[in-house]
Protein backbone atom coordinates (compact mmCIF):
# COMPACT_ATOMS: atom_id res chain seq x y z
CA UNK A 1 0.00 0.00 0.00
CA UNK A 2 3.07 2.41 1.17
CA UNK A 3 4.26 1.64 -2.47
CA UNK A 4 1.27 2.43 -4.32
CA UNK A 5 0.60 5.78 -2.29
CA UNK A 6 4.43 6.55 -3.35
CA UNK A 7 3.68 5.79 -7.09
CA UNK A 8 0.47 8.00 -6.71
CA UNK A 9 2.66 10.75 -5.30
CA UNK A 10 5.31 10.34 -7.87
CA UNK A 11 2.61 10.77 -10.74
CA UNK A 12 0.88 14.14 -9.29
CA UNK A 13 4.14 15.61 -8.91
CA UNK A 14 5.00 15.06 -12.62
CA UNK A 15 1.72 16.39 -13.72
CA UNK A 16 2.44 19.53 -11.46
CA UNK A 17 5.73 19.86 -12.92
CA UNK A 18 4.69 19.12 -16.82
CA UNK A 19 1.74 22.07 -16.00
CA UNK A 20 4.01 24.42 -14.14
CA UNK A 21 6.58 23.89 -17.71
CA UNK A 22 3.55 25.19 -19.87
CA UNK A 23 2.48 27.89 -17.45
CA UNK A 24 6.48 28.88 -18.17
CA UNK A 25 5.88 28.54 -22.27
CA UNK A 26 2.79 30.93 -21.84
CA UNK A 27 4.81 33.53 -20.15
CA UNK A 28 7.41 32.74 -22.45
CA UNK A 29 5.49 34.80 -25.06
CA UNK A 30 5.59 38.14 -23.75
CA UNK A 31 8.57 37.95 -21.18
CA UNK A 32 12.47 37.24 -21.69
CA UNK A 33 13.95 34.00 -20.50
CA UNK A 34 15.93 35.39 -18.13
CA UNK A 35 13.26 37.31 -16.44
CA UNK A 36 11.15 34.05 -15.66
CA UNK A 37 14.41 32.75 -14.29
CA UNK A 38 14.81 35.58 -11.84
CA UNK A 39 10.94 36.13 -10.83
CA UNK A 40 11.05 32.08 -10.54
CA UNK A 41 14.00 32.33 -8.46
CA UNK A 42 12.82 35.29 -6.40
CA UNK A 43 9.18 33.93 -6.16
CA UNK A 44 10.64 30.85 -4.98
CA UNK A 45 13.23 31.81 -1.81
CA UNK A 46 10.53 34.18 -0.71
CA UNK A 47 8.25 30.83 -0.24
CA UNK A 48 10.60 28.95 1.20
CA UNK A 49 12.00 31.52 3.16
CA UNK A 50 9.42 31.77 6.04
CA UNK A 51 9.34 28.05 5.87
CA UNK A 52 13.14 27.80 6.57
CA UNK A 53 11.99 30.40 9.58
CA UNK A 54 9.09 28.83 10.92
CA UNK A 55 11.76 25.28 11.10
CA UNK A 56 14.48 27.01 12.63
CA UNK A 57 16.36 26.32 10.17
CA UNK A 58 19.14 28.88 9.34
CA UNK A 59 18.87 30.35 5.27
CA UNK A 60 22.69 30.73 5.40
CA UNK A 61 25.44 28.36 6.74
CA UNK A 62 28.61 27.61 6.55
CA UNK A 63 28.14 24.53 5.17
CA UNK A 64 26.60 25.84 2.21
CA UNK A 65 30.13 27.29 1.38
CA UNK A 66 31.39 23.32 0.71
CA UNK A 67 31.96 22.20 -3.33
CA UNK A 68 29.40 19.66 -3.55
CA UNK A 69 26.67 22.36 -2.18
CA UNK A 70 28.63 24.87 -4.89
CA UNK A 71 28.72 22.70 -7.51
CA UNK A 72 24.53 21.67 -6.75
CA UNK A 73 24.21 25.43 -7.28
CA UNK A 74 25.51 25.90 -10.12
CA UNK A 75 23.95 22.81 -11.73
CA UNK A 76 20.87 24.09 -10.96
CA UNK A 77 21.48 26.99 -12.79
CA UNK A 78 22.56 25.60 -15.44
CA UNK A 79 19.86 23.41 -15.89
CA UNK A 80 16.88 25.74 -14.86
CA UNK A 81 18.21 28.22 -17.34
CA UNK A 82 18.52 25.62 -20.14
CA UNK A 83 15.15 23.64 -19.86
CA UNK A 84 13.26 27.30 -19.45
CA UNK A 85 14.91 28.18 -22.76
CA UNK A 86 14.20 24.94 -24.01
CA UNK A 87 10.71 25.54 -23.20
CA UNK A 88 10.33 28.85 -25.03
CA UNK A 89 11.89 27.69 -27.94
CA UNK A 90 10.64 24.40 -28.99
CA UNK A 91 8.07 22.36 -28.81
CA UNK A 92 7.18 21.68 -24.94
CA UNK A 93 6.79 17.82 -26.11
CA UNK A 94 10.17 18.13 -27.26
CA UNK A 95 12.40 19.85 -24.63
CA UNK A 96 10.31 16.55 -21.81
CA UNK A 97 11.13 13.99 -24.04
CA UNK A 98 15.27 15.39 -24.21
CA UNK A 99 14.82 15.58 -20.46
CA UNK A 100 13.67 11.90 -19.84
CA UNK A 101 17.47 11.60 -19.98
CA UNK A 102 18.53 12.76 -17.22
CA UNK A 103 18.56 9.39 -15.03
CA UNK A 104 20.90 7.93 -17.60
CA UNK A 105 23.29 10.71 -17.66
CA UNK A 106 23.37 10.73 -14.00
CA UNK A 107 24.21 6.74 -13.97
CA UNK A 108 26.83 8.12 -16.52
CA UNK A 109 28.34 10.78 -14.02
CA UNK A 110 28.18 8.67 -10.95
CA UNK A 111 30.12 5.78 -12.89
CA UNK A 112 32.77 8.62 -14.02
CA UNK A 113 33.15 10.68 -11.12
CA UNK A 114 31.77 8.46 -7.99
CA UNK A 115 33.20 5.33 -8.99
CA UNK A 116 29.84 3.77 -8.43
CA UNK A 117 29.96 0.31 -10.56
CA UNK A 118 28.40 0.20 -13.55
CA UNK A 119 28.20 -2.99 -15.57
CA UNK A 120 28.27 -3.07 -19.54
CA UNK A 121 24.41 -3.90 -19.07
CA UNK A 122 23.54 -0.23 -18.10
CA UNK A 123 26.33 1.05 -20.08
CA UNK A 124 24.84 -0.39 -22.75
CA UNK A 125 21.46 1.37 -22.07
CA UNK A 126 23.16 4.58 -21.53
CA UNK A 127 24.54 4.25 -25.21
CA UNK A 128 20.85 2.91 -26.21
CA UNK A 129 19.08 6.12 -24.37
CA UNK A 130 21.78 8.78 -25.89
CA UNK A 131 20.90 7.45 -29.20
CA UNK A 132 17.39 8.07 -28.35
CA UNK A 133 17.90 12.11 -27.76
CA UNK A 134 20.39 11.64 -31.27
CA UNK A 135 16.45 10.82 -32.98
CA UNK A 136 14.78 13.63 -31.30
CA UNK A 137 17.88 16.31 -31.81
CA UNK A 138 18.56 14.95 -35.17
CA UNK A 139 22.19 16.80 -35.83
CA UNK A 140 23.06 17.16 -39.21
CA UNK A 141 19.32 16.62 -40.48
CA UNK A 142 17.00 18.77 -42.05
CA UNK A 143 14.72 18.63 -38.91
CA UNK A 144 17.66 19.46 -36.25
CA UNK A 145 17.08 22.62 -34.27
CA UNK A 146 19.91 24.08 -32.76
CA UNK A 147 17.46 25.45 -30.00
CA UNK A 148 17.19 22.25 -28.90
CA UNK A 149 20.69 22.05 -27.29
CA UNK A 150 19.17 24.32 -24.65
CA UNK A 151 17.17 21.04 -23.03
CA UNK A 152 20.52 19.17 -24.12
CA UNK A 153 22.13 21.76 -21.10
CA UNK A 154 19.14 21.32 -19.14
CA UNK A 155 19.48 17.41 -18.98
CA UNK A 156 23.18 18.01 -18.03
CA UNK A 157 23.00 20.60 -15.89
CA UNK A 158 20.35 19.10 -14.03
CA UNK A 159 22.29 16.03 -13.64
CA UNK A 160 25.41 17.71 -11.94
CA UNK A 161 22.58 18.79 -9.65
CA UNK A 162 21.91 15.52 -8.84
CA UNK A 163 25.63 13.74 -8.32
CA UNK A 164 26.41 16.72 -6.39
CA UNK A 165 23.60 16.28 -3.46
CA UNK A 166 24.86 12.88 -2.90
CA UNK A 167 28.10 14.49 -1.31
CA UNK A 168 26.47 17.09 0.41
CA UNK A 169 26.59 17.15 4.43
CA UNK A 170 23.03 15.23 5.91
CA UNK A 171 22.95 18.09 8.33
CA UNK A 172 21.98 20.30 5.48
CA UNK A 173 18.17 19.96 4.95
CA UNK A 174 16.53 20.09 1.18
CA UNK A 175 14.41 23.42 1.88
CA UNK A 176 17.95 24.81 2.50
CA UNK A 177 19.37 23.35 -0.30
CA UNK A 178 15.93 24.49 -2.84
CA UNK A 179 16.18 28.02 -1.14
CA UNK A 180 20.26 28.34 -1.84
CA UNK A 181 19.42 27.03 -5.46
CA UNK A 182 16.45 29.69 -6.24
CA UNK A 183 18.64 32.50 -4.20
CA UNK A 184 21.23 31.62 -7.36
CA UNK A 185 18.94 31.91 -10.19
CA UNK A 186 18.57 36.02 -9.45
CA UNK A 187 21.82 36.94 -10.19
CA UNK A 188 21.95 34.64 -13.19
CA UNK A 189 18.51 36.01 -14.28
CA UNK A 190 20.44 39.49 -14.37
CA UNK A 191 23.54 38.46 -16.32
CA UNK A 192 21.72 36.67 -18.84
CA UNK A 193 19.18 40.20 -19.34
CA UNK A 194 22.41 42.19 -19.19
CA UNK A 195 24.32 40.00 -21.83
CA UNK A 196 21.53 39.89 -24.06
CA UNK A 197 20.97 43.22 -23.91
CA UNK A 198 17.23 42.72 -23.28
CA UNK A 199 15.10 44.92 -21.03
CA UNK A 200 12.66 43.54 -18.86
CA UNK A 201 9.11 43.56 -20.13
CA UNK A 202 6.16 44.60 -17.83
CA UNK A 203 4.21 41.97 -16.21
CA UNK A 204 0.58 42.01 -17.06
CA UNK A 205 -2.08 40.56 -14.33
CA UNK A 206 -2.36 37.47 -16.83
CA UNK A 207 1.39 36.95 -16.74
CA UNK A 208 1.05 37.59 -13.12
CA UNK A 209 -1.62 35.05 -12.72
CA UNK A 210 0.45 32.21 -14.76
CA UNK A 211 3.50 33.21 -12.19
CA UNK A 212 1.57 32.63 -8.99
CA UNK A 213 0.24 29.58 -10.16
CA UNK A 214 4.05 27.93 -11.52
CA UNK A 215 5.37 28.73 -7.92
CA UNK A 216 2.32 27.41 -6.26
CA UNK A 217 2.11 24.54 -8.28
CA UNK A 218 6.00 23.79 -8.24
CA UNK A 219 5.86 23.81 -5.02
CA UNK A 220 3.27 21.29 -4.51
CA UNK A 221 5.23 19.11 -6.95
CA UNK A 222 8.26 19.39 -5.09
CA UNK A 223 6.65 18.62 -1.68
CA UNK A 224 4.62 15.21 -3.73
CA UNK A 225 7.97 14.37 -5.17
CA UNK A 226 9.76 14.32 -1.58
CA UNK A 227 6.84 12.64 -0.11
CA UNK A 228 6.70 9.80 -2.65
CA UNK A 229 10.52 8.76 -2.16
CA UNK A 230 9.70 8.86 2.15
CA UNK A 231 6.36 6.80 1.64
CA UNK A 232 7.54 3.98 -0.97
CA UNK A 233 10.55 2.81 -1.86
CA UNK A 234 12.68 4.42 -4.01
CA UNK A 235 13.19 1.71 -6.89
CA UNK A 236 9.65 1.27 -6.90
CA UNK A 237 8.83 4.42 -7.20
CA UNK A 238 11.39 6.54 -9.46
CA UNK A 239 9.96 5.05 -12.29
CA UNK A 240 6.75 6.68 -12.16
CA UNK A 241 9.40 9.61 -12.95
CA UNK A 242 8.41 9.26 -16.99
CA UNK A 243 5.04 10.01 -16.94
CA UNK A 244 5.97 13.48 -17.19
CA UNK A 245 6.62 12.78 -20.93
CA UNK A 246 2.89 11.11 -20.97
CA UNK A 247 1.59 14.81 -19.77
CA UNK A 248 3.89 16.79 -21.69
CA UNK A 249 2.83 15.37 -24.88
CA UNK A 250 -1.02 15.88 -24.03
CA UNK A 251 -0.28 19.33 -22.87
CA UNK A 252 2.00 20.63 -26.06
CA UNK A 253 -1.27 18.29 -28.52
CA UNK A 254 -4.12 19.98 -26.99
CA UNK A 255 -3.10 23.25 -25.71
CA UNK A 256 -0.39 24.57 -27.74
CA UNK A 257 -1.40 22.51 -31.14
CA UNK A 258 2.08 20.52 -31.26
CA UNK A 259 2.33 17.70 -33.59
CA UNK A 260 5.15 15.58 -32.88
CA UNK A 261 6.96 13.64 -35.64
CA UNK A 262 7.54 9.57 -35.17
CA UNK A 263 10.69 9.94 -34.50
CA UNK A 264 10.38 12.33 -32.01
CA UNK A 265 7.74 9.90 -30.59
CA UNK A 266 10.56 6.95 -31.31
CA UNK A 267 13.28 8.95 -29.49
CA UNK A 268 11.30 9.51 -26.47
CA UNK A 269 9.97 6.04 -26.15
CA UNK A 270 13.82 4.30 -26.48
CA UNK A 271 15.18 7.34 -23.75
CA UNK A 272 12.39 5.70 -21.53
CA UNK A 273 12.79 2.20 -22.38
CA UNK A 274 16.79 2.59 -21.58
CA UNK A 275 15.99 4.31 -18.09
CA UNK A 276 13.83 1.61 -16.89
CA UNK A 277 15.88 -0.84 -17.86
CA UNK A 278 18.72 0.83 -15.90
CA UNK A 279 16.74 1.55 -12.91
CA UNK A 280 15.73 -2.25 -12.94
CA UNK A 281 19.38 -3.08 -13.58
CA UNK A 282 20.49 -1.04 -10.45
CA UNK A 283 17.47 -2.55 -8.45
CA UNK A 284 18.87 -6.21 -9.25
CA UNK A 285 22.39 -5.18 -8.33
CA UNK A 286 21.71 -3.88 -5.03
CA UNK A 287 19.30 -6.83 -4.70
CA UNK A 288 22.16 -9.05 -5.12
CA UNK A 289 24.54 -7.28 -3.14
CA UNK A 290 22.59 -7.85 0.01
Amino acid sequence: MDNLRGAALMVLAMIGFALEDMLIKFMASDLPVGQIVGMLGLGSALVLAPVLILRREPLFSRDMMTPPIALRALGELVGTIGFVTAIALIPLSTASAILQANPLVVTLGAALFLNEPVGWRRWSAILVGFCGVLMIIRPGFDGFSWESLFAVQGVFGLALRDLATRRVPPRTSSLQLSFLAFLVLIPAAAIMLVAGDTPMAPVSVQNGIWLGLALMIGIVGYYAIVAAMRVGEVSFVTPFRYSRILFALIIGVTVFGEEPDAMTLTGAAVIVASGLYTLWRERNVRANSV
